[in-house]
């Protein structure tokens, strides 16, 4: 895959996790974190939901970039109807850790792509085109030891992550199956990806 033309790519994320996800796609990006409230709406679906804040992170730093490609993403881990967010301490991994232990939950990722458009900096034009879609991964844990279940919260791995766990990282030894894609997991599904860029003209 190769960049198609000499536009930027912008991502609107400070994940580590998606920057490497992205390098995979063999393409060049800058990164600018969006920082929007990330709150849910009451009433609000939790697919919608991870729609909605991908696509207004993509809209928040694409108004500092008009001539460039903007690419947010949101992740969330859903279990019983409940999302799952980053954890706001040790204690709140280790429920969560709890509510997946021996099971399977949904993690969707959305991803939101802003074309570029020229306009003046600072503005996002009315015809700019965004476009949002979501994937949707089911991943299945095997039971866990309580021991597990503290040693792993009391690091600092699952702090910054939807569902207090990283499948790429410690949480690795835990999976029994995954039903879709491994990336979509991670952070950023790049079959999504790829083709929102092909069809947006920036790959080939």
């Amino acid at each position: 895959m190769h960049p198609q033309n000499n536009s930027t790519l912008i991502l609107a994320s400070s994940s580590p996790r998606r920057q490497e996800l992205l390098r995979e796609i063999g393409i060049p990006f800058q990164v600018h974190a969006a920082h929007i409230n990330e709150d849910q709406i009451a009433g609000e679906d939790a697919r919608e939901y991870a729609l909605r804040l991908a696509r207004e992170k993509a809209q928040a730093v694409a108004a500092h970039y008009p001539r460039s490609y903007v690419l947010g993403a949101d992740t969330i881990v859903v279990v019983d109807g409940e999302v799952l967010g980053k954890p706001k301490d040790h204690s709140e991994a280790a429920r969560m850790l709890r509510k997946l232990s021996g099971r399977g939950h949904e993690v969707t990722t959305a991803v939101s792509l802003v074309a570029p458009s020229a306009v003046a900096p600072g503005t996002v034009a009315p015809g700019t085109r965004t476009e949002t879609r979501a994937c949707t991964t089911k991943v299945y844990f095997r039971k866990l030891t309580e021991d597990e279940i503290q040693q792993y919260a009391a690091g600092d791995e699952p702090m910054d992550k939807a569902g207090a766990y990283a499948i790429q990282g410690g949480a690795s030894r835990w999976t029994d199956r995954i039903e879709g894609e491994l990336s979509n997991v991670v952070g950023l599904p790049l079959s999504l990806v790829t083709d929102l860029l092909r069809t947006y003209g920036l790959l080939i």
